[in-house]
């Protein structure tokens, strides 16, 4: 309300408003407060309201900046500022405030309600952390320096002064059973149990409770127990030397040991311990054992040595203590198993003396445990070996290596071993396709199919003994390198490789034309087979043909003649060697012949040129070589044909010529024979045409007279078929009715006799419920009559005979010894609730007054 007219401002101000008004002469400001109307001088501002006057309610303070000194203030003069100081005002009465003045927390004097601040209350167990702003003496005679901090305990209602901050609101922690409360000391002090704390040092707090931290002292964590179960350890190392741990023991700095269930149910570590880890009990059962590397032995630890602990026995681990290989289970040797042992030291095993390096071997059935002194080299299963199975076995103290063949079970002996038998690549290759290795277009790979083995699919087992099917008609060279000697196995029969033995691969040649080491195999075909070969030939008058020849081709050998049977395989590819001598034979006969004569004559100057002539001049049957007993046969020309391209095309028209004439001469006898046939099967055609026709008739007439007898049939057999059906449908629905007219009276029988019987059943529980309530209760009541007897009987028996009659007599006594003092012959004594009979009384009365 600030009117501003002329030259003048005039402001009017209610009751608890005021103004600064500044007067701009001297630069002193002044404050009006109302109820009053201000004119302004020329000289004078307004520069602050009108403003409401601040009201501290109940419960709530504010804080005035930068106050002025009241006490030297005087209106008109310059008010002295303490600048940087602080003013706390309480609930009480309304005030103003002076030219520069401010209220913290608020820059907006017309609305103050953010500047005004609740009393801090602190609840019990808690605390209220302050901080000295200058040095100053507190309420309670305490001299304070800036900086330091002090608390106060609840429950209190905190009223804040100038000389202290609030720092913090300190809540309490509760410490529950099992828990416990670490502190850090932040300045030395001597802590609540009168220990004195050095900077920086933790320590344990374990008591349950809510615990307040002091100001010179601050909450790590909070630290819960480890729960020690049967089967569960501790492990702890000691971060400095302890003089007394909790378990009562002296532990130096690093030292580690146990704590169980034994020692505590629960545990919680000290700041001078560390829990390494959490140690799980070892169990062993009946069939387990382990061995303990660096046993602890009265509370030594005994480096290097190893302990032998069986099932079955539970233990925790020492510090410093750790399993070799974990818990094992014992060996549980079947009648076909075994275990070969040897002992890494000297010792006693069993009253038998056992050097270091000695190995032996525990035959099934048995369970066996292996001491400390020894290793398991190996266990071992016999082996079921079938007929032409087997396995090579090794003795490694000599070397020797054997094959050893079923049918039987061998189990190795403690000297034994399996032995690897390596193959070259291609023989394993061979070994999985039947025995030969070649393109898939060479003929002679398919006769290895039928000797392919199913269990060489994969890979295949080195220590089991090499063992080939040779095919019938064939023949395989074994080379024993040890011995130096070869033996040759003729199928069909199964050659077994010994430890030192190894297949004679042939390398041969295939294809046509013929390639050297085309087809390698195992078993060298004996024949009778033939081979296909393709040569060129160039005749006397240098014509040169492409020649394909097959012969055929056996050995002929004496099985039981071995010298003469390895005489086979000293040539190592006979295909080739064959195909050669025979190539050379043809060509060097068809150089010599014109191409006319060679084309007429080619099969017989072929066949004299391979067999050669007798003395009569005939063609020998056979060719023999003597250098591996092979014997040709026969030999069959497939073609000729040209190397030159003109010359093969005028021998292929000239063929192809003779091929149209031949050809035309049979096509015309053909159709001469066709057309015949033809004529033939017509008449046979319209013979049957005829027939049938004929017949067709015949089976007409005889469905005429069936359908008329089955129209008749048909007619009187529907009427009696329906009244039959309408007889039968009565008599089922009669009966249907019937049965269920019975099933109905069944349920309803079986509905009444259930709820009878449940009503009896019900019944029986109630009475036998009855009846076992009241022998409860009799027998209830029957013991707490015994208890009352034997009360009674026991106080009285404490009391005494004695006791007892003068608890008896001293109610009559004491109420004669009344009536003496009072000088009364006669009382009655009532408490006013009971009626009285006092005719009777009276009577009584009388009586006793005239006796």
């Amino acid at each position: 309300r600030v009117v501003s007219g002329g030259m003048a401002s005039v402001i009017g101000l209610k009751p608890l408003e005021y103004v600064h008004v500044l007067d701009v002469n001297t630069s002193v400001s002044r404050v009006e407060v109302g109820p009053q109307t201000i004119s302004l001088q020329d000289n004078e501002r307004l520069i602050a309201g009108p403003l409401p006057y601040v009201i501290v309610p109940p419960g709530r303070y504010c804080v005035v900046e930068d106050p002025i000194d009241a006490t030297t203030y005087e209106k008109g003069k310059q008010p002295r500022v303490r600048f940087g100081c602080l003013d706390v005002r309480f609930h009480g009465e309304p005030f103003y405030l002076y030219p520069g003045e401010r209220l913290k927390f608020t820059s907006n004097l017309s609305n103050y309600k953010t500047a005004l601040k609740p009393l801090p209350v602190i609840k019990p167990n808690h605390g209220l952390r302050l901080r000295a702003r200058h040095d100053h003496v507190d309420e309670s005679g305490e001299k304070r320096v800036a900086g330091e901090e002090w608390q106060l305990g609840g429950p209190l209602t905190y009223r804040p002064t100038p000389n202290a901050e609030i720092v913090d609101t300190i809540t309490p922690t509760v410490v529950k059973p099992d828990q416990a409360l670490r502190f850090r000391a932040r300045e030395r002090f001597v802590d609540r149990t009168g220990v004195e704390r050095v900077t920086g040092e933790e320590w344990l707090m374990r008591e349950p409770g809510a615990y307040v931290p002091d100001v010179s002292e601050e909450i790590v964590g909070l630290e819960s127990a480890y729960g020690l179960a049967s089967n569960k350890a501790l492990l702890l190392r000691a971060r400095i030397t302890i003089p007394n741990d909790a378990l009562g023991f002296e532990r130096k700095t690093g030292e580690e040991w146990l704590v169980t269930c034994d020692d505590a149910s629960s545990y919680i570590p000290d700041v001078t311990e560390e829990v390494v880890k959490v140690v799980d009990k070892t169990v062993l059962t009946n069939l387990q054992y382990c061995v303990v590397v660096d046993p602890v032995v009265d509370g030594k630890t005994r480096l290097g040595q190893r302990v032998l602990h069986r099932g079955p026995a539970e233990f925790f681990l020492q510090p410093g203590e750790r399993l070799e290989s974990g818990i094992q289970s014992a060996f549980i040797l079947e009648a076909d198993e075994a275990i070969v042992l040897r002992a890494t030291e000297a010792f006693v095993d069993a009253e038998t003396r056992r050097a270091a390096g000695d190995q032996w071997m525990i035959n099934g059935p048995t369970s066996y445990v292996p001491p400390t002194e020894v290793v398991v080299v190996r266990q071992s299963k016999a082996m079921p070996l079938r007929d032409n199975e087997g396995i090579y076995v090794q003795n490694a103290q000599t070397g020797e290596v054997r094959a050893v063949m079923g049918p039987q079970s061998y189990l190795l002996k403690e000297h034994e071993q399996l032995f690897e038998k390596k193959l070259p690549g291609d023989v394993e290759e061979m070994l999985r396709r039947g025995g030969g290795i070649g393109d898939s277009d060479i003929r002679k790979v398919a006769y290895f199919e039928a000797s392919m083995d199913p269990g060489l699919a994969g890979r295949r087992d080195a220590t089991r003994v090499v063992a080939y099917r040779c095919p019938g008609n064939a023949a395989v060279q074994v080379f024993d390198y040890q011995r130096r000697t070869a033996r040759v196995v003729f199928g069909p029969d199964m050659v077994i490789l010994g430890p030192h033995e190894d297949f004679n691969v042939l390398s041969l040649s295939a294809g046509k034309p013929k390639r050297e080491n085309a087809l390698r195999c195992l078993p060298l075909m004996l024949g009778p087979d033939f081979i296909t070969d393709i040569i060129v030939v160039e005749t006397a008058d240098h014509a040169r043909l492409r020649v394909k020849i097959a012969f055929n081709n056996y050995f002929d050998v004496n099985r039981d003649d071995e010298d003469e049977a390895g005489k086979m395989f000293s040539v190592p590819d006979f295909i080739g060697f064959a195909c050669r001598d025979v190539g050379s034979r043809i060509r060097s006969a068809v150089a010599q012949t014109p191409f006319d004569e060679f084309h007429r004559y080619s099969s017989r100057i072929i066949r004299a040129s391979v067999f050669g002539l007798d003395a009569r001049g005939k063609v020998n049957s056979e060719l023999r070589f003597a250098a591996n007993n092979l014997v040709v046969t026969n030999i069959d020309v497939q073609s000729i044909e040209p190397v030159d391209r003109n010359m093969s095309e005028s021998l292929s028209r000239s063929v192809q010529m003779a091929i149209e004439i031949a050809t035309q001469a049979i096509e015309r006898q053909a159709a001469q024979e066709a057309k015949r046939r033809e004529q033939e099967a017509r008449g046979e055609l319209d013979r049957e045409k005829l027939k049938g026709e004929m017949d067709a008739e015949r089976s007409r007439m005889e469905l005429c007279e069936l359908q008329a007898i089955s129209a008749a049939v048909e007619s009187t057999g529907q009427a009696q078929a329906e009244a039959q059906a309408q007889a039968e449908r009565l008599l089922i629905e009669g009966e249907s009715e019937i049965e269920s007219t019975k099933l109905q009276a069944e349920a309803q029988d079986i509905e009444h006799g259930a709820l009878l019987d449940a009503k009896l059943r019900a019944n029986a529980d109630e009475l036998a419920y009855v009846r076992a309530t009241n022998e409860l209760e009799l027998e209830r009541a029957k013991s707490l009559a015994e208890i009352e007897v034997e009360k009674f009987r026991l106080m009285t028996q404490a009391l005494g005979p004695d006791t007892v009659a003068a608890i008896a007599r001293a109610g009559p006594e004491s109420d004669m010894r009344l009536l003496k003092g009072l000088g009364l012959e006669s009382t009655l004594l009532t408490d006013g609730k009971n009626p009285i009979n006092l005719f009777t009384v009276a009577g009584g009365l009388v009586g006793v007054g005239q006796h």
